[in-house]
């Protein structure tokens, strides 16, 4: 491999100089430049990039730590997150803590072992020692998705309150009045938030969230299996299973089937976080978009600034609904999409 001092010998100039035009250095004149580009290209000369970790205290690398990666929506903002780190210069290790803390402390213990540079993380549960002690160090830090309440990090997140609005009135216009909902869990920002705006909702509509109607699932989808067959198997069953993400929304599909009932004409059943492949199944699923692309992107710079010193703020972007035909609606409604 070429080294340095090849790529010096073949411009005719000094390794000072060559090492500034590799760093950018705003000193190095548009000549010289192009006569270290000309040799670098010659020669295939590529940067060590242990080396220059030492030299400059930075590995250039992001760790991110992702709560399901069999989740479609948590796919779909680690691409988002590998795309805008590599136009940013970065390169991204992610892990997969499959929903368990224990699992997520050690993806985040080996990540800070590597030295990265900073960590993008969507908590599993608000309370593990080893995030909060990073966070107290000043390891630049930023919460995606959830969060842990009263801990100094920047959050960049979906808030689904209005959609859940939406949704619930959407509902009730269509004439459902029993809703449930399968949860996530509580310990997680996102569980108990979604609960929570579910129940506030259906208030602004005189209509009552008994303890029955609220399954508890752990954003997998063997949980949206369960708490449906319990919701079946109710006196009164409810009219409408709104799922608080995309796994259990599909879980609780399986189950519904399973007993020979039909979506819409038996049970409604709608979901938190849309992802393709709602529009394929039979039918279409309602269910609440979140930007999933400009959340990745927004964390990256987010993590990107408070590395090079700046203080970003957190970010809230907003989530909608999106109208299928899975609680009953026309496919005549001019809202209704594919």
């Amino acid at each position: 491999m070429a080294s340095i001092k090849d790529v010096a010998a073949e411009a005719g100039m000094s390794v000072a100089t060559v090492s500034r035009v590799l760093n950018s250095h705003p000193s190095v004149s548009p000549a010289a430049r192009a006569r270290v580009i000309a040799a670098v290209e010659t020669l295939g000369y590529r940067p060590n990039a242990v080396a220059r970790s030492l030299r400059t205290d930075q590995t250039r690398t992001f760790g991110l730590v992702i709560s399901d990666v069999m989740n479609p929506y948590f796919t779909t903002l680690a691409r988002s997150v590998e795309e805008a780190a590599r136009e940013l210069g970065y390169s991204v290790i992610i892990g997969n803590a499959d929903e368990r803390p224990e699992l997520q402390d050690h993806h985040v213990r080996t990540l800070l072992d590597r030295r990265i540079d900073g960590l993008l993380l969507s908590p599993t549960d608000g309370g593990s020692p080893l995030i909060l002690d990073a966070a107290r160090a000043g390891t630049p830090m930023v919460f995606v998705d959830r969060w842990i309440p009263g801990v100094d990090v920047p959050v960049v997140r979906a808030d689904g309150r209005e959609a859940v609005r939406d949704l619930v009135a959407h509902l009730h216009g269509l004439g459902h009045r029993r809703l449930a909902i399968i949860a996530g869990p509580a310990a997680t920002t996102t569980g108990s938030e979604r609960v929570d705006a579910f129940r506030e909702a259906l208030g602004a509509y005189g209509l009552q969230l008994p303890e029955e109607y609220i399954g508890q699932g752990d954003f997998q989808a063997d949980s949206g299996r369960r708490v449906t067959e319990a919701f079946l198997a109710l006196p009164e069953p409810p009219e409408v299973i709104f799922a608080a993400d995309n796994l259990m929304a599909l879980g609780s599909l399986d189950a519904i089937r399973a007993h020979g009932l039909r979506v819409p004409h038996d049970i409604a059943l709608a979901a938190f976080d849309d992802i393709p492949w709602f529009v394929h199944t039979d039918p279409p699923i309602t269910a609440i978009a979140q930007p999933t692309g400009d959340l990745g992107r927004a964390a990256v710079q987010a993590l990107a600034d408070r590395i090079e010193g700046r203080r970003p703020q957190s970010v809230t972007l907003p989530a909608r609904l999106v109208v299928r035909r899975s609680c009953g609606e026309s496919p005549t409604d001019p809202r209704s999409t594919t």
